[in-house]
């Protein structure tokens, strides 16, 4: 006796190998070329030489799967067993490559166990061979299959038909279920199926508590069945005498909804269940005309388009949500009966699914999150470089690689931020520059573009506070002026120079560094948080138009930071602060994963709060207006000794950290 096998590289492949080495049967597997390897160290999983599982080098594309003439000799009459596995089961699949591979590549695999003359046909189909039927499909039904106008499907049903109608000698097919990973260990090799909606768990249960309810759908059922039980009913059902020409649903008996699918994964994953469920069923009542020109608005589409990439879901995976196909499986039951061979609970085994998956197939598992992997070899323009925030993030830029521009007013201290980058082995250049005149920003572009060819990232850092109070500011314009000038108009002329060649190269990020006053609306910091604000608006909506040219644009409101620029105000030395390489973490942050916004709970607490309940948060902010006093300074008296915190205003900075006062 001895097996052949076509996909033994493959998912279900390499489980049915695994048990039939148990047999102690020589094994032949088709494999190609490129395929080698992989062969091998599945022999030493399996625990096998290349004498117990053997090579047969071929092709699913070529006629009697590219068998020469020498190999047919020696394998005639020789295969018992002729198990057909290759095919595509990947909904993404191109119709081309699911026709040539399921169809023609079944077609090939007759020709060749017919050369062969194998002893059986074992030909691993699928429930999709069905198509979208209305109601019970037996095992015995094939041609009453309905809409098999998807290539899945199509192809599925075809690629069975050619064993039903070409092949002349014993038959058996096989129909499994959607199939998942080992109900075990919760192994699988790729995405497909329900784990095509693990992203958007994953993503609810970063946003939400798991205790929140929260609104999901409901739909057909779906079959789900584990690797493990498929590839244990395979060998079973394929060595039991008396069934030849019959098929059998490797299925689930008792199969869940869609949406009690998903909730059991939200459980594994520790997210919220979908309490309220929505039958999809409810929107068929919608014209399909209707359906059809909304879907083809572009926003609407484009909008799909981005929260569909963004989850991993492909688009075909929604018209499944419906399924209306209930499975038979009782021969299938009745040729397992007493082999132990049941299918486990979707529940008993779905944390190990999901377990496997996050640590193993998560996509973002295999996106460079590093520094290095976004800003080596890269330009990024970085000003108010020479001390605090700026300095610190140039340290972090040119640690990773990037060739960091050094801008600020003072050449001194730009002469000591580069020290310690050449003194770390970075590659940085200093280009002095007042940002607050216009035309030192157009020369600064205009060296910066012609000496390094482009800016990749324009971090706007350099920036100038004034804290006074309204009231001490009266016949103070000049306050206003000069704030804006700096942090906004300066911002402004940089982001506007540079934009052409961003456009160009179809890459470039700009961070701004705003102010949680902008969000919370501190008092006392009028004309900063008003330039700041500005600039805020600008990135909202530059963020909107640049968004398809590869362009990317985020704010960091910004907690209060133990800067220079705070320095003066003596009172700060008592509140809690961020250090500068705290903050010029958020930066790193904001480059590696590109957010709209970066905040802190506070700064958006305080957002909320004044569209929430605008009247209660100005009473409160009132209350530390007046609880904080302006500097000597601002009041128009010379410094004294700084005067301690009282125990009232320190409990309410450390209540309110991070905001300015």
């Amino acid at each position: 006796m001895a097996y052949f096998v076509t996909g033994a590289t493959g998912f279900i492949g390499s489980y049915l190998v695994a048990k039939l080495v148990a047999r102690d049967e020589p094994i032949y597997a088709l494999v190609r070329k490129g395929s080698l390897e992989r062969l091998a160290a599945l022999r030493e999983a399996w625990g096998v030489d290349d004498k117990r599982v053997i090579a047969v080098v071929g092709d699913l594309a070529a006629p009697r799967l590219g068998l020469g003439a020498a190999d047919v000799r020696k394998l005639k009459g020789r295969i018992d067993h002729f198990f057909h596995l290759a095919a595509i089961y990947d909904l993404q699949a191109s119709a081309e490559e699911q026709r040539s591979a399921n169809v023609d590549g079944t077609r090939h695999a007759v020709q060749c166990a017919t050369a062969l003359e194998a002893g059986c046909f074992h030909h691993v189909s699928s429930i999709a061979a069905a198509g979208l039927y209305e109601g019970v499909f037996r095992e015995d039904m094939f041609d009453e299959a309905e809409e098999l106008d998807h290539p899945y499907f199509r192809t599925k049903h075809d690629s069975e038909a050619v064993v039903r109608r070409e092949y002349a000698r014993p038959f058996r097919i096989y129909r499994p279920g959607f199939v998942v990973g080992d109900s075990k260990t919760g192994q699988i090799d790729k995405i497909d199926g329900p784990y095509y909606f693990f992203k958007a768990i994953q993503k609810m249960r970063e946003i939400l508590p798991p205790w929140m309810p929260t609104i999901g759908i409901e739909g057909g059922r779906i079959n789900i069945v584990p690797v493990d039980f498929v590839a244990s009913a395979l060998d079973h059902l394929a060595h039991k005498k008396g069934l030849d020409g019959q098929c059998f649903h490797l299925t689930d008996p008792e199969p869940h909804r869609v949406g009690e699918v998903l909730n059991i994964f939200a459980e594994a994953a520790h997210a919220p269940q979908m309490t309220l469920r929505i039958n999809a069923k409810l929107f068929g009542f919608i014209p399909a005309p209707i359906l059809y020109g909304l879907g083809s608005l572009s926003p609407v589409k484009r909008a799909m388009r981005v929260v569909l990439n963004d989850l991993g879901i492909p688009r075909d995976v929604f018209q499944f949500v419906n399924w209306p196909t209930r499975y038979d499986n009782r021969e299938a039951a009745k040729a397992l009966k007493g082999s132990g061979i049941t299918v486990p609970p979707l529940e008993s085994y779905a944390a190990k699914l999901w377990d496997y998956w996050e640590r193993n197939l998560d996509p973002d598992l295999f996106i460079d999150r590093s520094l290095s992997g976004r800003v080596r070899d890269k330009v990024a323009v970085v000003t108010g470089a020479s001390s605090g925030i700026g300095r610190a993030t140039a340290l972090k830029l040119a640690e990773a690689g990037a060739r960091v521009v050094l801008v600020a007013r003072g050449e001194e201290k730009l002469l000591e931020t580069k020290a310690e980058i050449d003194r770390l082995g970075g590659v940085a250049v200093m280009y002095p520059a007042d940002l607050s005149d216009l035309a030192s920003c157009d020369a600064l572009v205009k060296r910066v573009l012609k000496e390094q060819g482009g800016c990749d990232f324009l971090i706007n850092n350099a920036g100038r506070s004034i804290r006074r109070g309204i009231i001490n500011s009266l016949d103070r314009f000049h306050d206003f002026e000069r704030t804006m000038q700096l942090n906004y108009f300066g911002a402004i002329r940089l982001i506007l120079g540079f934009l052409p060649t961003m456009i160009a190269q179809k890459r470039g990020h700009v961070i701004n560094i705003s102010s949680i006053g902008v969000l919370s609306n501190a008092p006392r910091f009028s004309a900063y948080v008003a330039s700041k604000s500005a600039l805020d608006s600008f990135s909202a909506c530059a963020a909107s138009e640049f968004l398809d040219k590869g362009i990317n644009f985020t704010t960091i409101n910004m907690p209060l930071v133990r800067t220079p620029m705070i320095a003066p105000t003596k009172m700060y030395e008592s509140i809690p602060t961020l250090s500068p390489e705290q903050a010029a973490g958020l930066v790193v942050q904001a480059i590696v994963h590109k957010p709209v916004r970066i905040a802190t709970r506070l700064g958006v607490f305080g957002a909320i709060s004044h569209a929430v309940a605008p009247k209660l948060t100005q009473v409160l902010l009132n209350t530390a207006f007046n609880m904080f006093p302006d500097s000597p300074a601002a009041q128009g008296r010379k410094e004294g000794e700084p005067q301690p915190l009282t125990a009232e205003q320190m409990a309410f900075a450390q209540l309110t950290q991070g905001i300015h006062w």
